[in-house]
């Protein structure tokens, strides 16, 4: 099973189920609402109508277009049901709402001015100049849907996952056709990667200027951390090593290995020649300029839980290496 296949397990996980009801009374809904407009359409065909004049015409190619459009409105909400139920990827579904709604939108309005103009050249006209002042008056707003149309096809990042553009962070809540929402993480007020309890809100058009970091990657769901440990000169360097390497390894879990396994498959795809993947946690040490070593260590983890980990890390690690006073001495030691 590769990296795909998990995390599309894992999306499947937490896709809440689809209420059939709901959806069910919305069409339901919309077909009555269709019916009845037929059935004004041919109640216009009796005599005693007559007495509205030019305004029964109107009123018919309304009824029509209306009932068409609620029909359409029924379909749709069909639609949206059937990808509930049967598409188990959580970003897809949102996307292929999103989508059959636009669909079903343009579609009603094509049905209204097909019935409202019953000469096409002058529909088209009059919609061409409309759409000549628009495409003026509201750049930004089209830039954006414009975006919205490059996120859906390109995918640079879905519903839940978590990214950075420009200076916004947050995992990603909603996706308009306009605009997209972030639940800001980290922030002004915060040092670490928890939520900071506000939300982000950006244009879509943002996305064509700007680089976007997503550290959600279907393929690769994780991210790089290094925490690194100060120790003075005369520690036992082989002793910290490993205990840095028992303790993260015992946070991670058994599962770090499949992680390397995974991100070795994905570097051989690619054209990436003598990249050394190494088997990680890995540590390393370099010579601070305050008279001590720094002794990292690095690992995979997912972002959404890199802070407590971080964290767990640090607090066991240090409780570890406070065990050894003969074998791992810290820079005040020298101050004596």
């Amino acid at each position: 099973m590769d990296i795909k296949e998990k995390e599309e397990e894992e999306s499947e996980k937490h896709v809440k189920p689809v209420n059939e009801t709901h959806h069910k009374y919305w069409i339901g809904g919309f077909a009555l609402l269709s019916l009845a407009c037929l059935a004004l359409f041919f109640l216009m065909e009796l005599h005693v109508f007559e007495l509205l004049g030019t305004y029964r015409t109107l009123l018919k190619k309304l009824s029509l277009a209306t009932s068409i459009s609620f029909l359409v409105l029924a379909f749709a909400r069909f639609m949206e049901m059937i990808v509930l139920k049967r598409t188990h990827i959580r970003s897809l579904r949102y996307n292929l709402v999103r989508l059959f709604r636009l669909l079903s939108v343009l579609i009603i309005i094509m049905v209204v001015i097909s019935f409202l103009f019953q000469n096409w050249y002058t529909a088209a006209v009059s919609l061409g100049l409309i759409s000549l002042i628009l495409g003026f008056a509201l750049q930004t707003p089209i830039s954006s849907f414009i975006g919205w149309l490059y996120i859906i096809l390109r995918n640079p990042y879905h519903v839940g996952d978590r990214i950075q553009i420009t200076t916004f962070k947050g995992d990603v809540v909603e996706i308009n056709y306009l605009d997209t929402t972030l639940w800001e993480f980290a922030g002004d007020y915060l040092t670490n990667d928890l939520p900071s309890g506000r939300l982000i809100r950006f244009p879509n058009s943002l996305v064509l200027q700007s680089a976007v970091f997503n550290y959600s990657w279907v393929k690769f769901p994780y991210i790089w951390n290094e925490i690194p440990f100060h120790i003075a000169y005369e520690s036992d360097f082989e002793y910290v090593e490993s205990t840095l390497k028992r303790v993260t390894k015992n946070e991670l879990g058994p599962d770090i290995e499949n992680k390397i396994l995974g991100l070795k498959e994905l570097v051989e795809q690619t054209p990436v020649d003598e990249l050394e993947i190494k088997e990680y946690p890995f540590v390393c040490f370099r010579i601070n300029a305050n008279t001590w070593v720094e002794a990292s260590v690095t690992y995979l983890v997912e972002p959404k839980q890199a802070a407590s980990i971080r964290s767990r890390i640090i607090k066991n690690v240090i409780g570890e290496l406070l065990k050894e006073p003969d074998k791992v001495m810290f820079p005040k030691s020298n101050a004596r």
